[in-house]
């Protein structure tokens, strides 16, 4: 148990700093749109199973799962009475609550590999990045999705491991082919009624126009008024009731079919039972990053190659439940399933961001950032000791392969591949590499092998500590803007400034905010240049806020706001004088004029 007295003290320690540093971290750029595209999905649940509408549309985001967003909206109101803080504040606890669950799922795996102290080492180094520890706070979908897919990948592999024999000998011929038929007759049929959702809608459509139009149909028989209503009213009438009978087929079959396995063959229900959470997390997972069955094909060829055969049957009910909770937590696939989820794949795969992106100096469009975009990015922002370690892990799991081969498996599958896949694809990336943080752990893992070599206890701690030294000053002196770090490869944040993005989030708009609230005269009007809802939140209630999505003009502000990314900070009022900066290590994030 000794063990699990580290992690537990790592984590409320972690806890207890966060909640003491919590109330000056920004808002992220993209909270906004995803708190209105969370409380339209809620809104879905309402809606959709009584009158059968849908009002997401792709561009409210529908492409992207909204099962997490949707989980911060719920926990948020349930936390706001309680909590002396802030919305924005709450919201960022969570998100800090969710990292520090996918700090333990690392630490969970990572004790299948690494001893005690290597474990707890690579740990401690993992989570203090201060690139991972700044967007712990305050991003709303990388981080998240990495300690999901953490926890999805744990869990998974835990279910392999508890999967136990299920023998079918007790079953006659009969019996066998009677579950077979009616299993495959379930999975169709299930399948077709949800998978054609939308075609479904469009044959009610075209009974309806055609009643109309005056031909005999279904429709014309039990419609006497169809000439005196408008046809949507009865597409949209005859489309819900379509939707609450597939519900009702659903539940019957299932119940049928599963009161039969439990009489004929109850064990499978024992078997299969282990792999409910573990579908349910991965589908969540799923609902939050379209590469969410990523997770899932890591947990399946780990379960093939540890369990082979055996494991088939509760994989096939792992993938089901999985889709069943991807599909329940994400409301825009419910109109069109297959449409929608094909769409989102082919929308997030190749995402057409219009803006450029800063590359050592040089701007590029997403799609076509040079081959070493993600190496080098990766090699300097994280800390110093990461890549010596992981280089010195890989020449220990080199020696040790028979021992280690499981580790070095997951490293290539999980990290190696996806990485040399993002970079030949030319896949669309910025922000710099925030989209592919998933793809980390394996990093740290191969880091804590270096740590075993180490023989000694002691000194393995003492290395532990050197190697977390950089970290720890990274975060100290750019709180609370830790995820711009640079490391000395480039000449810390100083030396990426004007080369490399910085406060891509514009979270410094909270600091700039706080700072006119304690100098601006009542009723102030303040130009704010980009981003002004992150400002806005945090301004005083009387101030005038006025930007470029603004159609009123105020013609004069008493002083202007802007941020450094897109040299905002250049174009907006040049010849205004600067009086206050928002900089770090000589970095310039935002600035104040006063015109």
């Amino acid at each position: 148990m000794k063990h699990n007295y580290s992690i537990a003290i790592v984590l409320c320690l972690s806890l207890l700093i966060g909640m003491f540093t919590l109330t000056h971290y920004g808002e992220s750029w993209d909270d906004l749109s995803l708190q209105k595209y969370a409380a339209k999905s809620l809104n879905a649940y309402g809606t959709w199973p009584m009158q059968g509408v849908m009002k997401i549309t792709k561009e409210d985001l529908g492409d992207y799962g909204p099962s997490y967003v949707m989980a911060i909206a719920l926990g948020s109101k349930l936390l706001d009475p309680i909590l002396p803080v802030g919305p924005s504040d709450i919201r960022h606890l969570l998100y800090f609550v969710t990292f520090l669950a996918g700090v333990w799922a690392f630490y969970g795996l990572g004790r299948r590999w690494l001893t005690q102290t290597a474990a707890i080492g690579s740990t401690l180094l993992f989570m203090t990045q201060p690139l991972l520890w700044g967007h712990a706070f305050m991003n709303p979908k990388d981080t998240p999705f990495l300690a999901f897919f953490l926890l999805s990948v744990l869990f998974g592999f835990k279910m392999t491991d508890s999967i136990p024999p299920l023998s079918f000998d007790s079953l006659t011929s009969t019996a066998k082919r009677a579950l077979a038929l009616l299993t495959a007759l379930w999975l169709v049929s299930v399948f077709s009624v949800f998978v054609f959702t939308d075609a479904f809608h469009t044959a009610i459509a075209h009974l309806v126009l055609a009643a109309r139009a005056g031909e005999a149909n279904i429709v014309s028989l039990i419609a006497s008024d169809i000439h005196k209503v408008a046809p949507e009213v009865y597409i949209q009438k005859y489309f819900t009731w379509f939707i609450r009978a597939r519900a009702v087929f659903f539940c019957l079959f299932t119940c049928g079919l599963g009161y039969l396995y439990y009489r004929v063959f109850p064990s499978v229900f024992r078997v299969l039972s282990v792999a409910v959470f573990p579908a349910i997390l991965l589908g969540f997972t799923c609902s939050i990053r379209i590469l969410g069955p990523f997770a899932g094909l890591i947990v399946l060829l780990f379960a093939l190659w540890t369990k082979g055969r055996q494991s088939v049957p509760v994989l096939a009910a792992y993938g089901l439940m999985a889709l069943a909770a991807m599909y329940l937590t994400w409301p825009y696939l419910w109109a069109d399933p297959a449409g929608h989820f094909i769409e989102s794949l082919q929308e997030m795969s190749l995402y057409p961001w219009k803006g450029q992106v800063l590359f050592n100096g040089l701007k590029y469009a997403s799609t076509e950032l040079p081959y070493s975009y993600l190496p080098v990015l990766l090699g300097i922002q994280l800390t110093e000791p990461v890549w010596v370690l992981f280089i010195a892990g890989l020449a220990v799991a080199g020696f040790r392969l028979r021992e280690k081969r499981e580790l070095a498996g997951l490293a290539a599958l999980w990290f190696a591949i996806p990485l040399v896949g993002f970079i030949i694809m030319h896949s669309a990336l910025y922000d710099n590499f925030r989209q592919v943080l998933f793809i980390l752990p394996p990093i740290f893992w191969m880091a804590g092998l270096a740590f075993e070599k180490i023989r000694n206890v002691k000194w393995q701690a003492a290395l532990v500590t050197l190697c977390l030294i950089p970290g720890l000053i990274g975060i100290l002196r750019l709180y609370p803007y830790e995820y711009i770090y640079y490391n000395r490869f480039v000449g810390g944040v100083g030396g990426a400034a004007g080369r490399f993005e910085l406060d891509y989030w514009g979270t410094s708009y909270r600091e700039a905010a706080e700072f006119i609230n304690g100098i601006a005269p009542q009723n102030a009007p303040i130009w704010v240049e980009g981003p002004s809802h992150l400002f806005e939140l945090y301004a005083r209630p009387d101030l005038k806020i006025y930007s470029d999505h603004e159609a009123e003009r105020a013609g004069h502000y008493d002083y202007v706001v802007a941020m450094t990314r897109f040299d905002l900070d250049q174009s907006t009022y040049p010849d205004a004088a600067i009086i206050y900066q928002i900089t770090r290590e000589g970095a310039v994030l935002s600035v104040i004029k006063q015109p």
